[in-house]
Parts: structure tokens; sequence; C-alpha cells
């Protein structure tokens, strides 16, 4: 006993070592792996994310200037340089383009010497010489031009759409300024996460946006974005600002690469997926630690278990051999006493014939007269015919199921054979409130077989549907289905149906093992199933078996017609 408690904890620590290591570096190999992808795929698609949307708003701000220097366009296509300078025709003009967009704050028309001769807005501008100016000598090279932002005569931070226009008779051009305020809402609609911000530098790196994070218009930012090396095509990098703080770049050119769009956002808050990962991370690291190490001590546990468990089958097979050996020496016996009973009743029956010959002459001879006492006897004597014949089938089958020796070989008749069969169990089922319903073949069939061992089969299946059916439903509601049909390959079928508890799936496989049982102990020996396997096979028939938990069983036996 000490001996096996060391050997089953010798392999018990074995086992416990083996399960807690085996699968620690694989799983940290795929763990570190795992993360350093993520990582990566994280970092890739928050850039991606970002280009997208500064691609997406450099679009939309595009469109916004595009659109204002059409509306410009229209109206120098519509209108002549006269009717422009009229007041009240540039009047309608400038009502028109507010209701396009509100973002119009004023329109002008100048000459070719810059003199603002037409001007409609807030302010006091008409007669002004902008011949100086520098948005007025790239309008006139380059025929459209839009400004940076700048104060001008107004002393406010304002940007302009000019467009210059040349005819048969003079050179002018027409001017709008777009509202700073609306232009910066535009820019600034961008909103990533809790710390993202929209704007725009221009070439020196003066602000033509207002940013959230600190800087109005015309403002330099602390931090220094070099415009030069800035690619024309969407951009990302990481850059310290003086404050240490890590910010996430996103830059694209605008205003034909006049402009920067930026997009920026603190890194921590750009990479927040990336530190929920680190967490996770963790979070699986200690989660898949105490996982392994629990079910290590729940398999081990378990091992060791069914190693002892099997240890003790064995010390039970040994009885249940013993048991078996004395079943086979009771059934030897039933069979000796059932012989012996024999005797006595065919002496019973004899005198019960000679009573009844007796019984017969004396009303013959008219020594008896009719009377209710002799109807009694005659009745008496009739049941006591019917029950020593019932006797005798039961005998008889007895005999024929205890039987000893080498197979008897002979044709059977299947439906005849399994009629006498039930009829030794029927009155079993029907004490348990069991129905048996039998649908036998209208062709009677012969199979080759011994009628002893195929009457064992069939009561061992019989037996067993009834042992599940009772255990289910008690002695109301249980159902024996028996059924036998020709096959078209030359065998017939044998089933046996019942409405039981079924058989586990993790049984399945199992049901004809020898020695295999589900019954309680002393109520089984696991021999039945395996014992009837083995006379089907021998008979060159297959037995299968199907069930489905809590519905039922169904045995199928196929055999060879004769």
């Amino acid at each position: 006993m000490q001996m096996n408690e060391k050997k089953f904890s010798d392999i018990k620590n074995y086992v416990l070592a083996s399960m807690i290591l085996v699968p620690v570096i694989p799983f940290i190999l795929i763990l570190s792996i795992g993360f350093y992808h993520f990582k990566t795929s994280i970092e890739t698609s928050t850039v991606a994310t970002m280009k997208r949307i500064v691609e997406d708003h450099r679009q939309l701000i595009e469109a916004f200037l595009d659109e204002r220097r059409a509306d410009l366009e229209f109206v120098c296509d519509t209108y002549t340089f006269e009717g422009l300078t009229t007041p009240a025709t540039l009047r309608t003009v400038f009502g028109h383009l507010q209701k396009e967009s509100k973002a119009f704050v004023d329109i002008g028309v100048f000459n070719r010497g810059g003199i603002h001769l037409a001007y409609q807005g807030p302010y006091r501008l008409e007669g002004k010489l902008y011949k100086d100016a520098d948005w007025f000598q790239k309008v006139l090279t380059h025929g459209y031009y839009i400004s940076d932002v700048f104060l001008g005569y107004r002393n406010v931070p304002h940007f302009v759409i000019a467009i210059a226009r040349r005819d048969a008779a003079r050179e002018w051009v027409i001017r709008a300024t777009i509202d700073s305020q609306t232009f910066c809402t535009l820019v600034g609609s961008v909103r990533i996460g809790s710390t993202g911000e929209a704007y725009i530098i221009n070439s020196e790196g003066v602000l033509q946006t207002q940013r959230r994070s600190g800087g109005g218009l015309m403002d330099k930012p602390e931090e220094e974005i070099d415009f030069s090396t800035a690619q024309n095509q969407t951009d990302s990098f990481l850059k310290k600002n003086r404050d240490g703080s890590q910010y996430l770049y996103t830059t694209a050119k605008l205003k034909d690469r006049q402009w920067l769009l930026i997009v920026r956002q603190e890194q921590n808050d750009a990479f927040v997926a990336l530190r929920s990962t680190i967490f996770m991370t963790a979070v699986i690291w200690v989660a898949g630690g105490l996982i392994i190490i629990v079910i290590a001590f729940y398999l081990t546990h378990r091992i060791v278990w069914r190693l002892e468990k099997i240890d003790r089958e064995k010390e039970q097979l040994n009885q249940q051999l013993i048991g078996a050996s004395r079943l086979a020496e009771l059934g030897e016996m039933a069979a000796g006493f059932a012989h012996e009973i024999n005797n006595p009743l065919q002496i019973i029956k004899n005198e019960q014939s000679l009573i009844e010959m007796t019984f017969t002459e004396l009303k013959e001879r008219g020594e008896l007269k009719d009377s209710e006492a002799a109807a009694e006897i005659q009745d008496a004597m009739s049941q006591i015919q019917i029950q020593i014949g019932r006797c005798a089938k039961i005998t008889q089958a007895i005999l024929k199921f205890g039987r000893q020796g080498e197979p008897v070989m002979q044709d059977i008749a299947l439906n005849a054979f399994i009629q006498e069969v039930a009829g030794m169990v029927e009155k079993k089922a029907s004490v348990s409130g069991i129905v048996v319903d039998k649908h036998l073949a209208e062709t009677e069939a012969f199979v080759h077989g011994d009628p002893a061992q195929l009457q064992q089969v069939l009561i061992n299946l019989f037996n067993n549907a009834i042992d599940a059916v009772v255990e289910k439903h008690g002695n109301i509601g249980g159902k024996i289905f028996i059924e036998t049909r020709p096959d078209l390959n030359g065998t017939v079928s044998i089933r046996i149906q019942d409405n039981g508890n079924g058989i586990r799936p993790e049984n399945m496989k199992k049901i004809f093992s020898p020695f295999f049982t589900t019954k309680p102990v002393g109520q089984g020996t696991g021999l039945g199933l395996a014992v009837c396997y083995g006379i089907i096979n021998n008979m060159n028939g297959t037995m299968a078996v199907d069930s489905t938990c809590g519905s039922g069983t169904t045995f199928t036996i196929r055999l060879p017609v004769k």
C-alpha cells in the first residue's frame, strides 16, 4: 500500500511539473510574437487612419477654396467690368455670393493700376491703392491667387481670393475676402481623441488658422515644422515639443503647395489602443499563467485519479470474473432444476389426464350427475391443464437458455422465434407498465444459427431495454418497439427500440467492451453485450447501436437470410 502511494506521488509530481513547464515556453513565444505583431498593426492602423483623415480634410478644404474661386469666376463670366463697377450691380452680386456661401465678407473691383474702383462690404476701402500689395502683384502675374493671412488696410487678419481678367479694352481684378472664422471652423472641425487638432501654416511657419491648443491667426507656433522638407503627399512622423510632449503629426500641402495642413495628436492619445493592448497582454500573462497552473493541477489530479481507478478496476475485474463464473454455474443449476421440475410436471399431467378420463366415464355411465359442483371440478381440471402447459413452456425455455455444449446450428424461422422469445419477457414488461409493440415482417425469413445463442442475445437486449425504461419512466409510460424487416442486400434486420434514458455519448464506443457496465456494483457484470456482439458476429451478422441521451436507444441486428 505504501509502495503504491509513493508510486502515485512520484507520478503526480512528474505529470504536474510537465504540464506546467511544457506549455510555458510556447505560451511565452506565442504571446510575445502576437504582441509584437499586434503592436505593429495598431501603430500602422493608427498612422493610416490619421493619413486618411488628413487626406479627406485636405480635399474638403481644397473643395471649399475651389468653390469660392468658381463663384468669382462665374461673376466675371456673367458681368462686364462696367457692370461690376456699378454699385447697385456689385451689391446684387455680393448678395448672391453670400447666399451661396456665408464665407464671403466683402467684394471689390480694381483696375490695372491697383485702384479700388468699386467695393461692397463692411469697410471703407473704395479708392484705396493696392498697386504695391503682394497679393495684387501675384494675381496679375498668375491670373488667380489665394493670399496668406495678412492685416492690410483694415488691420484685421484675413485672406483674399483674387482673379484677374483681361479684355480688349483693359485689365482688371476682382477680389473677395473670406471670413477667417468660417475658414478656421472648417479647418478645425477635425476631432481625433481628446488632444487631436488641425491647423494650417504657410511657408514661413505662420498660423493661417487658429489652433485649439493655443495660437491665433498670424502667430508662430512653438514647435518648428520644416515646411521645405514636408512632402507634397500625406506624411506622418513623431515629434517632441519643447515641453517634452510627444506628438504624432500628419501633414499635407494645400493651395498649390503654399500652405501646410497639420493634424496632430498626443502620442498617448493617438496610441491609446496600444496602451490597452499592453494592459491586456499583462492580464493575459497573469491569467494565462494561472489557468495553466489550475489546469495542470486539475488534469494531474484527474490522471492520477484515473490511474488509481484503473488499479481498483483491476481488482474488481478479478471479482467480476469470479462472479461471471458463478453466474455460469447458476445457469447450469437452473437448467438442472428445470429438468428436475419437468419430471413431476409429467406425473401431474398424467394424473390430470387420468382424472379427466375417469370423470368423463362417470358422467357417461350416469354415475355422476350434472351439477354446479361437477362444473366447478371440470373448470378446475381445465385450469390445471393450462397451468401445466405454462410451467412446461417455462422449463423448456430455461433448458434451452441454459443448455451447455457446442452450438447446434439450424435454420430458424425468425418471426416465430421472436414471438416465442418476446413471450418470455412480456409478462415482466407488463408488470412494469411497459407496452411491447411488435411489427414483424409479413414474409417469414429464415436465418441460420444456434437458437439458444440467438435467444440469449434477444433476451439480453429485451432485459436491458426494460431496465432502461423503468429507470426513466417507472411503471407508467414505458414502450419497447420490436421490428423485423428484410433488407435489399440479402439480410434481415431486427430492431429493438426503447424510450429509456439512452446512452451517454462518452459510453457509446465502450458498450460492447467486456466488463463495461453502467449499472451499480453488483447489478451487472458488463459481459452481456460483449457476448451478444460475439454471437451475432459468429452468425456472420452485424450489431449496431444508435442512442440519444434522454430519448432512448435502438439496437439493430442484421443477419444473412438463409
